[in-house]
């Protein structure tokens, strides 16, 4: 467990609160627009709303995810994928949820920086000189966004380690920020304090001020959305550190949110400012000539937390292609840690779909009306798998039930506040959740359809036949060593496809046949192999067991187990005679990749056909084996085998008779 640390407290405030703590630059913008503007409010409307805004970060935020689901670690690493490992041998089904909330959270991450960087630029209007020169053109704003943006996901390639680690002392800045101006603007109406009181915010609920009704909780949730991205950014500095800073950021967040509150109670009735379009009490209440620092900082703000949630998608994208829930995608490590990864695919598409939301909704007013569907989804699939992780540790099921069916009816109620944001954009986040929903579903059940009906043979029937090939002087030698990649290697059982490789397709005659599985494990870091000979010196089965978070280097982990193997005296050292490197022992290696075609002979239903093929069209775009089990430099020979799944269809041909 990661001790605390004043670097971690320092990373958490960085990695973990990037887009809890931007909520402060829109959620009361939101509350305030959709009530009409400031001519809307009265101080019951506002107290309720801060109200509103206190306990959904009390009792979301700090009470289910800070005190209930940090605990629900897979060995330090959290986040939905890892809460799943945790409980997936409590039904099979609950592959459901886990994919439902991940499809989400990826789709969540589209958003995200549209929204917090449109409203920090928006901010520019503030500056006296800015909108004297553009006044309210919008169009400038959002040249100004999406040149942020292109940056921002260009410079990913290049990791984030030097970058990285000013984000914390620069997201301590920023909290510190949100708590003076809080503070500077609270200290002119203490009667604010009445928020913490949770009568007037169950009041608004029931308020014919409250022109939304149970809907404002929509824009309400907006405080919340960035409590899953604590979650599953939980690996990187702990649960320790981020308990401890959480009650700092918190305390800025919500003498913020209680500044905004005293500001609109004291301006509500002013004539000039109900004028203001799109205005926001966020950047309206700071003290005079302290607009261009306010947007600055705001800006590189709503950078940081849109890097973290760039960072948090590709982690989650590598975490479900282990899983096999997703096709293998090329990852990049930049950074000096295996937490700093980059994927090109993925970070297209996130700049293509990001980009198109500004273009699309212009403003932040209509993108945050898109806003939050989608993240209240993944909040309730994360409650749903808690109630097993609770069952599966022991707890009383009462306390599961209670637990489940509080914040289960609370995120219910929020996610149907919220439905109504569907017909304001949030179908571009559904459709993008259901579209990576669609892939996970075909890849998932792909797997599954295969796995059941594999052909596999038990590789004991045929250890003459590849003792004699071995010493059959009459072929040439193919390679010294031929590796396999298996999906599955249990009972000493190989698919029949790589036998026929051997044997049928082109005789391979070599001196070590190499069987290598690779397992992924539950734990997120696990580097560990086992090694079965069958009583031979020429035929391999390695088991190479994976976590779910490291990087499958098949080359470099062969090379160490065929040394440790001739150290040990199991397998007869390969001297080579020509070799750059005097003494070489060790012989070359082909790695033979069979590349699955569907056969027209399978005898499948209609719609498990359409999945296989659907499965096999997305394999197209995948990464290469070569660079997803690093071999790249490596001799690397391609196969392709028909790939027949369950019957094989019987042909009608008949002989024609002269």
């Amino acid at each position: 467990m990661k001790k605390i640390s004043a670097a971690g407290l320092l990373v958490a405030m960085g990695v973990v609160y990037g887009d809890i703590g931007t909520s402060p630059l829109y959620v009361m913008k939101a509350i305030t627009e959709d009530n009409g503007g400031l001519a809307g409010l009265n101080p019951t409307f506002i107290i309720g709303a801060v109200s509103l805004i206190f306990w959904t970060l009390t009792l979301l935020t700090t009470i289910k995810y800070v005190v209930i689901a940090l605990n629900a670690d897979n060995h330090g690493e959290g986040g939905i994928f890892s809460l799943y490992t945790l409980v997936r041998k409590g039904g099979k089904y609950l592959i459901i949820p886990a994919m439902i909330g991940g499809a989400a959270l990826l789709a969540d991450g589209i958003l995200t920086p549209a929204v917090t960087v449109t409203t920090a630029i928006e901010g520019l209007r503030g500056v006296p000189q800015f909108f004297e020169r553009f006044g309210n053109d919008q169009s400038i704003i959002v040249w100004i966004t999406l040149g942020i943006i292109f940056v921002l996901f260009m410079v990913q390639r290049f990791g984030t380690d030097v970058v990285g680690k000013a984000f914390g002392p620069v997201m301590f800045l920023w909290f510190t920020f949100l708590g003076l101006m809080g503070l500077f603007n609270f200290s002119q109406d203490w009667t604010v304090i009445r928020a913490l009181n949770p009568y007037y915010a169950i009041q608004l609920l029931m308020s014919p001020d409250n022109k939304l009704g149970l809907f404002i909780l929509g824009n309400v949730f907006l405080a919340t959305t960035g409590a899953e991205a604590l979650y599953s950014d939980l690996g990187h500095i702990g649960k320790l550190n981020i308990r401890a800073s959480w009650p700092y950021v918190k305390i800025c967040l919500v003498l913020n949110y209680f500044g905004q509150a005293a500001w609109l109670i004291n301006n509500y009735q002013n004539p000039e400012l109900q004028q203001i379009e799109n205005l926001n009490p966020f950047f309206q209440m700071l003290p005079a000539g302290w607009m261009i620092i306010g947007v600055v900082f705001a800006t590189v703000a709503a950078v940081i937390a849109s890097q973290a949630l760039i960072s948090g998608s590709f982690t989650l994208v590598s975490e479900a292609i282990k899983l096999k829930l997703m096709p293998r995608l090329n990852i990049i490590y930049p950074g000096s840690s295996i937490g700093q990864m980059y994927i090109p695919a993925v970070n297209f598409i996130l700049w293509i779909a990001c980009s198109l939301v500004v273009i699309t909704f212009r403003t932040s007013h209509h993108m945050e009306a898109a806003y939050g569907l989608s993240i209240t989804v993944t909040m309730l699939m994360t409650t749903a798998l808690l109630y097993f992780y609770l069952i599966q540790k022991g707890r009383s099921h009462f306390l599961a039930h209670v637990v489940t069916f509080f914040f289960g009816a609370i995120e219910i109620i929020f996610f149907i506040s919220s439905v109504v944001k569907f017909f304001h954009g949030g179908f571009v986040a559904v459709l993008m959740a259901l579209i990576i929903l669609g892939i996970m579903l075909i890849w998932e059940r792909g797997n599954k359809i295969k796995e059941s009906v594999a052909e596999e043979v038990p590789l004991k029937e045929y250890l003459p036949q590849l003792a004699a090939l071995r010493e059959d002087t009459s072929l040439p030698i193919y390679q010294t060593n031929v590796v396999f990649l298996v999906p599955n290697l249990e009972n000493d059982e190989v698919g029949k496809q790589f036998i026929y490789s051997i044997l049928d397709k082109r005789p391979k005659r070599a001196k070590v046949y190499w069987f290598v599985h690779v397992e992924v494990t539950d734990e997120p870091y696990t580097k560990e192999f086992q090694v079965d000979m069958m009583d031979t010196d020429f035929v391999v089965q390695v088991k190479l067991f994976l976590g779910f978070r490291m990087e499958q280097e098949i080359n470099v982990y062969v090379r160490q187990i065929i040394h440790d193997l001739m150290k040990q005296g199991r397998l007869p050292k390969q001297p080579q005679r020509y070799s750059l490197t005097p003494g070489r022992e060790v012989g070359d290696f082909q790695f033979i990749v069979i590349d699955e075609v569907l056969s027209n002979l399978t005898a499948l239903s209609k719609w498990d056909r359409q999945i296989i093929q659907a499965r096999l069209a997305i394999k197209h775009y995948a990464t290469t084996p070569e660079k997803w089990f690093g071999l790249e430099y490596s001799e690397v020979k391609h196969e392709s085998v028909p790939l027949i799944i369950g019957e094989t269809r019987k042909t009608a041909l008949q002989e024609r008779r002269a």
